[in-house]
């Protein structure tokens, strides 16, 4: 539920750390709400999360929203985009501050034309996000909504964060108004 990659973090620390002039891996900050990326906007970043936590979600035409997944520390940002030249695809939005390494898309793009390991890396976290999206199709599948929202309420309390019901709605595929009947059960 919570997503973290520490080899790729390490990667990048590397990166930025042996850069002379600071220039093609810039650490930037971001405070709680604030929105990395916009669905449907250009990017001039990929980011790589240092610290903190952010929600990735799709904001559809009837104002609903989907978070596909929450992401911590070691996750890569706006790659796909880069890699397809294409608007970024969903909205990635602080849940906590948020300290992230940006590389320019030109230093990005050459990086993945000359550096092995990088792809190495980026091959390993799409090979994980297509394993987490199918588990996590067959889990809403297989088991009740109330054991999906005691999964998401744990994540929430080991983390420290607090999730409006808004966000764990869209976390789980449902209404506001069924997770309240959910909820309800819990006593």
């Amino acid at each position: 539920m919570l997503r973290t990659n520490q080899t790729f973090l390490d990667f990048i620390t590397k990166l930025y750390e042996k850069q002379q002039r600071k220039e093609d891996v810039i650490l930037k900050q971001f405070t709680k709400g604030q929105k990395l990326f916009m669905q449907n906007d250009k990017s001039s970043k990929v980011m790589l999360m240092k610290e903190g936590i952010v929600k990735c979600y799709f904001s559809e035409e009837n104002d609903k929203e989907f978070i596909l997944e929450f992401l911590g520390k070691g996750e890569i940002l706006g790659e796909i985009e880069c890699i397809r030249n294409i608007p970024c695809l969903c909205n990635i939005e602080a849940m906590t501050n948020v300290s992230a390494y940006a590389l320019s898309v030109p230093y990005f793009r050459k990086l993945l034309k000359n550096n092995l390991e990088l792809n190495a890396l980026l091959v390993d976290a799409f090979a994980e996000r297509i394993v987490n999206t199918s588990k996590r199709a067959s889990f809403q599948q297989l088991y009740t909504v109330e054991h999906s929202l005691r999964k998401l309420l744990e994540l929430q309390s080991k983390q420290d964060i607090q999730l409006s019901k808004e966000d764990l709605a869209a976390y789980l595929g449902i209404s506001v108004r069924s997770l309240n009947r959910s909820l309800k059960k819990f006593g």
